[in-house]
């Protein structure tokens, strides 16, 4: 039997009361819940206040009046006047008069007024129109090209005799009915004035200039690919700079470099007056989550040219509608991307890497800018050792500040590591709920057909995501710490902690990313670098132990974090806010929105929210976030949440007038029929039509069509609308559609090869500028050979039947002439071999529409943009 003393009751009841009493002083301590919502507040108030107006700063446009003042400066108002008559030309599809004739004319006039004005002491200026024809695989389609052009000037100083060139690129052709002042007239006239510039200045430079405008980027990428597989300075190109706009105006960011060659990165640090860039970019980019692609792979992959990949990416509502004109072109955006590749044009004609390019190929870049303010690169090897130093001195760090809690409270060093570990559970968990929460509000509005609620009123992602987000980063600490804190150790100490679990988490996700080979880690590296500092500052002086004195330094220092991160982040919600129009409808958009605003909350708050515990009734403040989501999610629902406007933020409709006649074996017409193919260009399909006046009665998928004809009886356009065929739709129509042209299949020739193993078909084709054959082999039979390029059938793992091919011509309308080569298991050939389809595409301007369609538009509501021309699908059987 154990005997106590009444000392030792004594001393019992005293700790019991100074425990008590240090509870309820410490309870004392922690301040009133309503000071919660300003500090809340104040993240949202400096977003407000910082990040976006230095986000969408830029400088003031120069006039013509003001270049006496600041000669050798680019002029803005000259490159919009340029623009003005530029965009009047209207779309400028490949194959149209507008393109091959007008737009050709236009750029050549206008360079030779660069001529008339140049230092023809000191320069060179030579131009060529180059008519290239050619093919490569792109997607799942083989792209064939005859007689597109490319306007392509040399601008040289007559003292060189470098044969290493500097390639300046953007493209002067348009989608269909866009007259493309943004996408991409914008760096056509910048270009147009760089080049201006340059051959005025009284400074020579070493490395000839050679810019390309050409003329089929939108086809895709065929004049790119002709350019620098047959010019004849293609050879000499050693570097790119490539132009393009996603938008309409903004600044100017740099998303791709390399590949290797960092030396480039560092140019632009250094002569980049307006720095905008990311590696995140890059990384997201690479991996195709953008619906987007520039010449400059083209450069890359054929060429093997490093160079930079420039974009002005806002307002990219209107990229690819008829929306993007010269008035919406800010001139302060052309200035700010004019001043820009000017500088860097100065300087890389005259960098001596230029000479020899290999020998400075060394590995990737890490960089950055931080709100435009300066420009941060290194190397990806400097970044590997970086990410694994710092999260090595990260969990040292946290280490010692664990045990220096120990030394200030009764809690021994044990009991505080399976505190910390518990803590670190927590967190995890908090981790995983605030990337599952915004997953699981995208996906319950996809369940009731209400993705996209945020395309026209993007503030709606604050309470549908971000608040979600934010509730479950914090939401399993806050209920431990309610409900069951620990009593010996201090609660500033216990929040500190759950700090201190974040740095953890991203000290081992710095090192699992960084050792799968990606780049993006330099967030992590941010991030701790940062929490270290003020770590180091709480510690080397007393703030670490008294009390929540430790906040001060955290704070202040993350105000930098913050201000990064969403800063970062904000440009892919601008990127991809309207980019989800134009998705399809494969996949829930309303995921890739929900997994930005959560990332983007776990690396801009992800030292701030815990902070929530040291107000009291914390958990009131969670359930205070969960009624804003609540009420956004009431006002998304309702009429603010109707994704589309009228010429703002349009709904995309992209579909094909079509007339389909099938023949059979024996040359009998089985099918002819006509209706509109509609492809999807977002998850709501045509569902939002159907209050509205136009007529979709008979719509249905063409599922049922996939078994019976070659690529389903439609006349699918590029490889992205084939591989999107499971999700197309067919609207029939009683009147016959008007083809506005001829189309024309020649069979010339049915030979059998020497050996009866094989047998040729020979065929000739003429029809519009535009135009697509598909091939799919009968049972038993395969394609031995073609006149095309082998590629898809060396590679039959990664192309199978049907095959896709697309042709399309420029100034050269000469008939196609093409061979296909076939065996057959039983050499049988007196049968059916295959099936051949016809696409004839009738796209441009040229081509006139019938009544029946302009009405089938007139229908559509305002919301409502169209992309759409006549075709024609002939399907043989031979």
């Amino acid at each position: 039997m154990e005997m106590h003393t009444n000392n030792d009751k004594e001393g019992y009841s005293d700790t019991v009361l100074y425990h008590v009493l240090s509870k309820k002083k410490e309870l004392r301590r922690r301040l009133p819940w309503y000071y919660a919502p300003s500090f809340l507040l104040l993240w949202v108030v400096l977003f407000f206040a910082v990040v976006l107006p230095l986000f969408y700063r830029l400088p003031n446009r120069l006039t013509l009046a003001d270049e006496p003042l600041q000669p050798g400066e680019f002029v803005a108002e000259r490159a919009q006047k340029v623009l003005y008559e530029l965009d009047r030309i209207g779309p400028k599809v490949v194959g149209s008069f507008a393109n091959e004739v007008t737009t050709v004319a236009f750029l050549l006039s206008e360079v030779e007024k660069v001529r008339q004005e140049m230092r023809s002491d000191l320069f060179d200026l030579d131009v060529d129109v180059q008519r290239p024809s050619g093919s490569y695989v792109v997607g799942t389609m083989t792209s064939i090209y005859q007689g597109i052009q490319n306007v392509v000037v040399k601008l040289s100083s007559k003292s060189s005799n470098s044969s290493s060139y500097l390639l300046i690129n953007s493209h002067f052709d348009t989608k269909p009915g866009s007259p493309g002042a943004g996408d991409d007239g914008t760096m056509v006239v910048v270009m147009l004035e760089v080049l201006r510039q340059m051959s005025i200045s009284e400074s020579r430079f070493i490395h000839p200039l050679v810019f390309l405008f050409n003329g089929a980027e939108e086809n895709p990428l065929q004049a790119s690919h002709g350019f620098i597989t047959q010019h004849k300075w293609a050879a000499n190109c050693k570097a790119v700079i490539n132009l393009e706009v996603g938008g309409s105006g903004g600044r100017d960011i740099l998303f791709q470099s390399g590949p290797n060659n960092p030396w480039l990165v560092k140019y632009y640090k250094k002569y980049s007056k307006h720095p905008f860039a990311s590696t995140l970019a890059e990384e997201i980019f690479q991996f195709g989550i953008l619906p987007s692609d520039t010449d400059f792979r083209i450069f890359r992959d054929y060429g093997n040219i490093p160079g930079l990949d420039i974009a002005q990416f806002s307002n990219g509502y209107v990229y690819h509608t008829k929306f993007d004109s010269f008035d919406i072109v800010p001139g302060r955006s052309v200035q700010s991307t004019g001043e820009n590749i000017l500088s860097l044009v100065r300087a890389l004609a005259n960098a001596s890497e230029l000479n020899n390019t290999e020998a400075y190929s060394a590995g990737h870049s890490v960089f950055f800018d931080f709100l435009g303010l300066f420009f941060v690169t290194y190397t990806e090897k400097a970044g590997i050792i970086l990410n694994y130093c710092f999260a090595v001195i990260s969990l040292i760090l946290v280490g010692f500040s664990l045990w220096k809690m120990t030394s200030v409270s009764e809690v021994s060093v044990g009991k505080i590591s399976i505190l910390f570990v518990i803590t670190l559970g927590l967190h995890l968990l908090g981790c995983l709920l605030c990337i599952a929460l915004p997953l699981l509000m995208a996906v319950l509005y996809d369940i009731g057909d209400r993705t996209l609620t945020y395309y026209s009123n993007n503030w709606l992602v604050i309470g549908l995501y971000i608040c979600p987000a934010i509730i479950g980063l914090v939401l399993p600490s806050t209920l431990y710490l309610s409900f069951k804190p620990n009593k010996k150790l201090s609660h500033s100490h216990q929040i500190y902690m759950g700090l201190h679990a974040h740095c953890v988490v991203l000290s081992f996700l710095a090192i699992v990313l960084t050792a799968i080979g990606l780049r993006i880690p330099y967030m992590c590296l941010i991030s701790l670098v940062l929490y270290l500092v003020s770590l180091i500052i709480n510690m080397l002086s007393t703030l670490h132990d008294r009390g929540y004195y430790w906040v001060l330094p955290v704070q202040l220092i993350q105000l930098f974090q913050f201000v990064y991160f969403s800063y970062l982040f904000y440009i892919f919600l601008v990127i991809f806010f309207p980019a989800m129009g134009r998705n399809r409808d494969s996949s829930n958009p309303d995921m890739l929105i929900a997994l930005i605003c959560a990332v983007g909350t776990f690396f801009a708050l992800g030292f701030v929210v815990p902070l929530i515990n040291m107000f009291r009734w914390s958990t009131i403040l969670l359930i205070g976030l969960g009624v804003v989501t609540f009420v956004f999610s009431m006002i998304s629902v309702s009429q603010v949440g109707f994704p589309y406007r009228p010429k703002t933020s349009v709904m995309r409709v992209n579909f094909l007038q079509t007339r389909r006649m099938f023949y059979e074996y024996d040359g009998s017409l089985a099918v002819d029929d006509s209706g509109y193919y509609f492809d999807y260009q977002d998850r709501r399909a045509l569902r939002p039509l159907k209050d509205y006046a136009v007529n979709l009665t008979g719509l249905t998928s063409i599922d049922a069509y996939c078994d019976k004809y070659v690529m389903c009886g439609i006349p699918c356009f590029w490889s992205s609308w084939c591989r999107g065929l499971s999700s197309a739709a067919w609207l029939p129509r009683d009147k016959e559609v008007d083809i506005p042209g001829t189309l024309e299949l020649i069979l010339l020739n049915k030979t059998l090869s020497e050996n009866g193993r094989s047998v040729r078909y020979e065929f000739e084709l003429a029809g519009p500028p535009h135009m697509g054959l598909y091939i799919r082999p009968l049972d038993g039979v395969a394609v031995e050979d073609w006149s095309f390029i082998r590629t898809m059938l060396d590679k039959p793992e990664k192309y199978s039947p049907p095959y896709q091919i697309y042709f399309s011509y420029g100034v050269d309308d000469t008939p196609f002439k093409f061979h296909i080569d076939f065996t057959k298991s039983d050499d049988n050939f007196n049968g059916p071999i295959f099936e051949l389809g016809v696409v004839g595409h009738y796209v441009n301007g040229d081509f006139q529409r019938d009544k029946t369609t302009l009405q089938f538009i007139a229908d559509l509501p305002e919301f409502v943009y169209t992309m759409e021309w006549p075709s024609l699908f002939i399907r043989y059987i031979f």
